[in-house]
């Protein structure tokens, strides 16, 4: 793998955030060669715009149970007719019985071969949809705060300083900005910089409250407080707005043993070996 430019700009927290899955599920498709993102400064991976559309893609085709070798076979493809951006019309991606068809707003063609397809042939989905699109237009504030938040991740590894100031100015742009306190509290907590994570933490989740992964944070800038008992009650949060999160399952567990739960620690665990089988 090279290491990242300008045309891998997205960090393994981004990809989660984008596409709702949870680092287990981003690893495992890397490590079954679905994508193959390239090596940031810091030995981190970097995904394209190429890699977010085939990593939905091919979560979506092993859900709709297609073979393994037709995934890869049919991604390779996909891969070669992909734009290196976001394209301003949006992007779906479908898996129609056992092949997969691409659509943008101007036509729908099928991914191993390249043929055109007219709408009715793609009219009956079966399995997921990956569907990566701009929405409606963001306000002028959500719009700074999303430059600022991507200029932020862009100074992370060599300026922290900057980023944090990056990150706080796209929070005051937008005080219900998720990205800019997700990758700004992470910052803090690499910084060691707990009470100030916490801090942030405290005053982003009444505004955020739906981020599961803003909890999680939350939850892990307190342990390293040694306030266990609160951070259990975070990891738990953070699990009713997403169960299937592995790593809040076993944080949570390592917590319970300590606190002398054994069925508590016991099902979490074992719910962590489950989803990350």
């Amino acid at each position: 793998m090279s290491v990242a430019g300008a045309a891998s700009p997205y960090t393994m927290r981004r990809v989660q955030q984008m596409l709702g899955l949870p680092r287990i599920a981003i690893q495992r498709l890397v490590n079954a060669g679905f994508v193959t993102p390239t090596r940031g400064a810091r030995n981190e991976f970097r995904f394209s715009f190429q890699d977010l559309m085939l990593l939905r893609t091919a979560q979506g085709l092993q859900e709709a149970q297609i073979p393994p070798r037709k995934i890869l076979r049919s991604l390779r493809q996909l891969r070669a007719t992909l734009p290196g951006e976001l394209p301003l019309t949006g992007m779906r991606i479908t898996a129609v019985g056992t092949d997969v068809a691409v659509r943008d707003r101007h036509s729908t063609w099928e991914a191993g071969s390249g043929q055109l397809l007219l709408d009715f042939e793609v009219a009956p989905v079966d399995g997921s949809v990956a569907f990566l699109a701009p929405g409606p237009a963001p306000t002028a504030g959500h719009a700074d705060a999303w430059q600022l938040s991507a200029d932020g991740e862009a100074l992370e590894s060599t300026d922290p300083a900057g980023a944090e100031a990056a990150y706080r100015a796209a929070i005051a742009a937008a005080p219900d900005h998720v990205d800019a306190y997700v990758n700004l509290g992470a910052l803090l907590c690499d910084l060691q910089r707990y009470e100030d994570a916490v801090q942030l933490h405290e005053y982003a989740l009444p505004r955020c409250p739906h981020s599961a992964l803003l909890f999680f944070n939350h939850a892990i800038a307190l342990e390293e407080l040694g306030r266990l008992r609160i951070a259990a009650l975070n990891y738990e949060r953070s699990l009713q707005l997403d169960p299937d999160f592995a790593d809040a399952h076993y944080n949570l567990g390592r917590l319970q043993e300590l606190f002398g739960d054994a069925r508590g620690a016991l099902r979490h665990l074992n719910a962590y070996r489950r989803l990350t089988r």
